[in-house]
């Protein structure tokens, strides 16, 4: 082992000891009945052990082939964690997605829960539940003591996710949750019981705090500005954005979408648009599945088959990779799905989280490249592959960023319909509304942050400047998304600056960086290969990703 690899390999462990939320979401063994300290003193600990990393980090030599990748990916992604902590944002960290108040609760979604070790391990964890959110107010009670406080539209939203955990007297989710434990000991059921019910009383009373202390100090300005977005796009992305380039570029793609979404209109609902067309994909019954187990038999159906015939042709995908279950979401988060990655050793395996937002009845024409996001081949298939990789832990589990993750699966969607699995027209639209969508994020999330102007020759609303009111018009009238999946999608942009482009921009990438391989290896190039060799390189960031693949077009 090489000098840098034992520093990465030391860090992660340091970091899982610091952060065990993020070691439970890693996979990583050890720390399942701990919580992560999210008070300034916590926060504090984590940059001193990335600042003592990245200056241990620079007196070392490059010792093995390795070497060299690990380098830079230890380097940008540590530098990145500095200057946001420099920043002091933290202590107005809260939003409606990604916060510590949202992470403390998620955490216990990816706890195994087989039997009376695994409910004790919870039954601890939850009990330090309550103390962890205490030490969670006491950061953003010191921004406010600092003049720093969250947007009046984030702290909204989390208020009412407090509720929504909390339950109206019945424990909420963690009553729920503590009452799946089945056929568990008596003693260990009333410590259960316990602690859901100090777990729920304590959302509760972070709500009371948001709604009477922070809400009347909250910031009234949802967008940052061009220098806080610039620092987090870079964080999402790991490259350097020409911010007003981006923004243009989102409109000429929108505009390509837009056509080809007309011309799939045609074969749904013919000379009658894309709205009416999408009428008759919403409404038509022998196109929607009834029931919420129905539907998520059907997306795990889906999953199987789909990985049965990926295998072996355009894909490699190891034995370990081929199981995935398909999940549905807990109440009270966004409205988009989402997928966890395996542990470490795959006990624990990858999965999809379906937020059906009430929903019983499930239209599919939207589903099927969402399913290829999420699954294979898209997440799964990126995140599982990387665990299996003869890397460094620290390149296989936190080497990644956004735009690096979130590109290969949106390049992984495009691949489906490149393949033929959407010749279907529903399926069709269904990708190209996809498109649309992570195309919208980047012309309104650009838009309302850097709070530019709509151009002139733009037909909706040219000369106004972006706000969330026309960012919640402008995304549902071009991606044909509900409404309420659009007004939780607008919250999310807002709280989390920068990273709704890193989807788009990260398919730029990857779609760029076939092309180069494409040019030149020239009859050479085949896509099983270059699929295989492009993620055997590991997760980095874009500006890496970029500088890599062109070596792999090289022959290097």
């Amino acid at each position: 082992m090489s000098a840098i690899t034992d520093l990465g390999d030391t860090y992660v462990e340091a970091l899982s000891a610091l952060h065990p939320n993020a070691a439970t979401s890693l996979g990583i063994a050890g720390h399942e009945d701990e919580l992560t300290d999210y008070s300034v003193e916590g926060f504090e600990a984590r940059d001193r052990l990335t600042r003592d990393t990245l200056a241990r980090l620079e007196e070392l030599a490059d010792e093995a082939d390795g070497d060299r990748i690990l380098r830079e990916v230890m380097r940008e992604a540590l530098t990145v964690d500095a200057e946001l902590h420099e920043t002091g944002d933290y202590l107005a960290g809260l939003n409606v997605l990604a916060s510590p108040m949202q992470g403390l609760r998620s955490t216990f979604d990816l706890m195994p829960t087989e039997g009376e070790a695994d409910w004790s391990t919870i039954a601890r964890r939850l009990a330090r539940l309550p103390e962890a959110l205490a030490g969670y107010r006491t950061t953003l009670e010191a921004g406010l003591a600092g003049g720093r406080a969250a947007a009046r539209r984030q702290v909204e939203a989390c208020v009412k996710q407090c509720e929504t955990w909390a339950g109206n007297g019945d424990g909420g989710f963690f009553a729920e949750f503590v009452g799946r434990a089945g056929d568990v000991s008596e003693g260990l059921q009333r410590d259960l019981d316990a602690a859901a019910i100090a777990a729920a009383e304590s959302y509760r009373a972070f709500g009371v705090f948001l709604r009477a202390t922070y809400l009347p100090r909250a910031g009234e300005r949802d967008g940052v500005g061009e220098e806080r977005y610039a620092r987090y796009a870079r964080s999402y992305n790991r490259c350097d954005l020409d911010l007003h380039e981006t923004y243009a570029w989102g409109w000429d793609e929108i505009h390509r979408i837009q056509a080809e979404m007309e011309e799939a209109a045609e074969q749904i609902a013919p000379g009658q648009g894309v709205q009416a067309a999408k009428e008759v994909l919403e409404t038509d019954p022998e196109r929607s599945i009834e029931g919420v187990e129905p539907f998520r038999q059907w997306m795990q159906d889906l999953q199987e088959q789909t990985i049965a015939d990926l295998n072996g042709t355009h894909f490699d995908i190891p034995e370990k990779l081929q199981r995935l279950e398909a999940m549905i979401a807990p109440p009270g988060g966004a409205l988009a799905m989402y997928y966890t990655s395996p542990s470490e050793d795959f006990s624990r395996p990858g999965r999809t989280w379906y937020p059906t937002g009430g929903k019983t009845r499930f239209p599919l024409w939207g589903e099927v490249s969402i399913a290829y996001h999420e699954g294979v081949p898209g997440h799964h298939l990126e995140r599982g592959n990387t665990r299996l990789l003869d890397l460094s832990r620290f390149q296989r589990l936190i080497g990644d960023c956004s735009g690096y993750v979130e590109g290969w699966a949106l390049y992984a969607e495009r691949l489906m319909g490149e393949l033929g699995y959407l010749e279907v027209p529903d399926y069709k639209m269904g990708l190209l509304a996809s498109q649309a969508l992570r195309t919208v994020r980047v012309i309104i999330d650009i838009g309302m942050h850097l709070e530019l102007a709509i151009p002139g020759g733009q037909p909706f609303h040219p000369g106004e400047v972006w706000t969330p009111a026309l960012g919640d018009e402008f995304a549902r009238t071009r991606s044909h998304f509900p409404a309420d999946f659009i007004a939780s999608e607008i919250d999310r942009y807002l709280g989390l600056p920068g990273q709704a482009i890193s989807y788009k921009v990260g398919e730029r990438y990857w779609l760029a960086a076939r092309e180069e391989a494409r040019q030149s290896l020239g009859e050479a190039f085949d896509l099983t290969t270059f699929h295989r060799e492009a993620l055997a390189m590991g997760p980095m960031g874009l500006g890496l990703l970029a500088q890599e693949s062109a070596r792999l077009g090289d022959g290097a």
